[in-house]
């Protein structure tokens, strides 16, 4: 298989989906094609949904400069939307959208997925946000998302922003997980060991015919052999930028320590699969107000402790890589609380989820 681990390691870019809303209503609409076009650096794509955009950035070598380019792609989304009578908001899912209202995009990957997933695809009105950090070697990638994947839960909890779903208050941190299960190859991966292993599988998985390459599978953590990346999904969309910033630093310096790991001949420690779904599960249901399995000691510990503590100790690689300005919004979320937490809080006051609506679209645009 051919791959593009080929450095410079830890150069960073960033993608988000967000959600076409009308401007009075704040309804979610089918317009992505009328918001395509050029763009400041980076990207706008469209998603499968008509009603979902997507911004990506390219690849920096921090949260500093990546920054720059996310919140211009928002500013340009939001000011070429306000044009056309629409606006841009960011959450795990939309408070009270259904998604039998919504259009698929027209683009032959999209329409393809429809026709092999049917509901299950047409059910996912959710939104996310993507954090690539590039490496310089295929065997270093795979043990950096074969690591990853006991950061999942931490991660989950810190950006749970989905509380609602079809107009319902559904006691998650995080609807959006559970939702996204209903698909095929999503969740923990398997640990794969090394490059030669994970080209088998992927192989395998080609040639039986379930998949036309390694891009559908859709797991919390994997490696992006095209872009030389290893591609961390499990989080929700972010409202604020600088939590979706604060929330990529945290990963890049997650990678660097990993990577290290890897360079100085360190090995893995072996996980029961079901306990780091255990522990994602725990994340989506309680956010940050619940308690985590900390694996190595196999101990229930609060979910702010644990984030506590793998930010001090991660501190030093933000510092290096320069982005330890964006890793304070992380403390953010863990002493004032997450996303999810914000829109209960605003709900709270008159039960009225436009209102709520209309708080989302204001603090994407801050």
């Amino acid at each position: 298989m051919n791959h593009a681990f080929t450095g410079p390691s830890y150069t960073i870019g960033i993608e988000e989906e967000l959600m076409i809303c009308d401007g009075s209503s704040y309804d979610l609409v089918n317009a992505i094609e009328s918001l395509l076009g050029p763009a400041p650096a980076g990207h706008v794509k469209p998603e499968l949904m008509e009603s979902v955009l997507e911004i990506a950035t390219d690849p920096e070598p921090n949260t500093a400069a990546a920054g720059e380019q996310l919140r211009a792609l928002r500013a340009h989304v939001r000011a070429t939307a306000a044009r056309r009578g629409l606006t841009i908001g960011s959450s795990g899912t939309h408070p009270f959208a259904m998604w039998e209202d919504q259009r698929i995009a027209a683009r032959e990957r999209y329409r393809d997925l429809v026709s092999s997933l049917r509901f299950v695809a047409r059910q996912e009105l959710i939104f996310g946000v993507h954090v690539h950090v590039a490496l310089d070697d295929p065997d270093k990638a795979i043990h950096v998302a074969d690591g990853m994947r006991v950061h999942l839960g931490v991660l989950l909890a810190l950006s749970a922003n989905s509380p609602f779903w079809r107009a319902q208050a559904t006691g998650m941190r995080s609807a959006r997980i559970p939702i996204f299960r209903a698909f095929p190859r999503v969740g923990v991966p398997p640990a794969y060991g090394d490059w030669a292993n994970y080209e088998r599988e992927i192989e395998f998985m080609v040639r039986s015919g379930v998949m036309d390459d390694y891009t559908y599978l859709w797991y919390d953590v994997r490696p992006h052999p095209d872009l030389g990346t290893v591609e961390v999904r499990v989080c929700d969309a972010q409202t604020r930028v600088e939590h979706t910033l604060g929330l990529a630093a945290l990963i890049q310096a997650m990678v660097r320590e990993l990577a290290e790991h890897h360079d100085s001949g360190g090995t893995l420690a072996a996980y029961p699969w079901q306990m780091l779904d255990e522990n994602k599960w725990l994340a989506a249901r309680d956010g940050l107000d619940g308690e985590l399995v900390d694996l190595p000691g196999q101990e229930r510990i609060a979910t702010r402790d644990l984030a506590r503590r793998l930010v001090e100790r991660l501190r030093d690689h933000a510092q290096d890589l320069g982005s330890a300005a964006e890793l304070e919004a992380v403390e953010e979320l863990i002493d004032r609380g997450n996303g999810a937490d914000r829109q209960l809080v605003v709900y709270e006051a008159n039960h009225d989820l436009r209102e709520l609506m209309a708080e989302i679209v204001e603090a994407t645009g801050a």
